[in-house]
């Protein structure tokens, strides 16, 4: 058996225009899977990396796509935790979202609990689920503690900014625009520092009486590496978790010693690795939105059909928060 299916395909690396929209056929649900009709996909510039070639896909044509919210149209032998017309959400080094249907592994799936949207739950659980291990699991951050977050205004940025003030976790953010330091600060920063037209290691020092920040977030990479280590408290850690910018340069690990710094590069997956972390992790991520302790709409909305526009808009960089595609 099998089910008929538009996706977004690419069949080489290159610029947006390399996502074609194509009819295949999808098959029945095996044991321990479930067939997803799309109604929402999650759109993230980790896509941009897999269409571009910086991460390779594992064959082509590849169907890329990390994200979605979507109604349970049929599960395989043996699956227990889902059923068909269940809502759920799903969000993996997984490819396969730009599609209006999906396979996927039952036990990695997540069951949207009443209160939260459809287009809430895919324009926040891959960028909720990433904001919670850096904020709760990268570093033990503790109320009053000062970090800097690169690309505040981001999707990642506006959740992580908006879940750390509701801790106590002060941030200061870092934005390319006038217009994104207002979207940080309506997001919660304490100060946002515009890396265009101010020396962000310089006002984060003068920010913090020269004490520098207990961590700084960095998914810029190459531009902003090197500034971010220099303004770190002694023993302060450095998170990268992206390379926007570039790869960033090489480390001796004795130039970490004066200071005795950390450097760690988290991936999500490593933190949602069993059924039971990722259960435990999107509960706590549901918890936030559905006390109000984090807003999570998406600034952007797409039709599926407008995938290459998105795409376009994502790697400029010109869009806020998050954006989604309505299937």
């Amino acid at each position: 058996m099998s089910n008929n299916a538009r996706a977004a395909r690419i069949h080489a690396y290159g610029p947006p225009e390399v996502l074609v929209f194509e009819d295949i056929q999808v098959a029945h649900p095996g044991p321990g899977q479930v067939l997803i009709r799309n109604t929402v996909i999650g759109l993230n510039f980790v896509e941009v990396y897999y269409r571009r070639g910086t991460f390779p896909v594992p064959a082509f044509p590849a169907v890329l796509g990390n994200e979605a919210a979507g109604v349970v149209a049929a599960v395989g032998a043996d699956v227990t935790n889902v059923k068909a017309g269940d809502r759920v959400v799903y969000s993996d080094d997984v490819h396969g979202a730009y599609s209006t249907l999906c396979l996927y592994p039952a036990d990695r799936v997540t069951i949207i609990p009443d209160g939260i949207s459809d287009k809430q739950a895919a324009s926040s659980f891959l960028k909720g689920l990433t904001a919670r291990y850096l904020l709760k699991e990268t570093v033990n951050l503790q109320a009053g503690d000062t970090v800097l977050y690169h690309a505040a205004a981001g999707g990642v940025g506006q959740v992580f900014v908006q879940w750390a003030k509701a801790l106590g976790v002060k941030v200061i953010g870092t934005v390319s625009s006038e217009e994104k330091k207002l979207v940080a600060l309506d997001a919660g920063c304490s100060h946002v520092i515009n890396y265009q037209t101010e020396n962000f290691a310089d006002r984060v020092m003068e920010l913090t009486s020269t004490i520098g920040v207990k961590a700084v977030f960095d998914s810029v990479g190459k531009d902003t590496f090197v500034d971010s280590l220099a303004v770190l408290q002694p023993r302060g850690t450095l998170v990268v978790f992206g390379k926007a910018s570039g790869s960033p340069p090489l480390v001796n690990p004795f130039d970490l010693a004066p200071r005795s710094l950390n450097l760690t590069w988290p991936v999500l997956p490593v933190y949602v690795a069993t059924s039971q972390q990722l259960s435990t992790a999107a509960a706590d991520l549901f918890h936030a939105i559905l006390a109000g302790m984090i807003k999570v709409e998406p600034s952007r909305v797409y039709p599926f059909e407008q995938l290459v526009e998105a795409h376009r808009e994502l790697e400029e960089r010109r869009s806020t928060g998050a954006a989604v595609l309505i299937v």
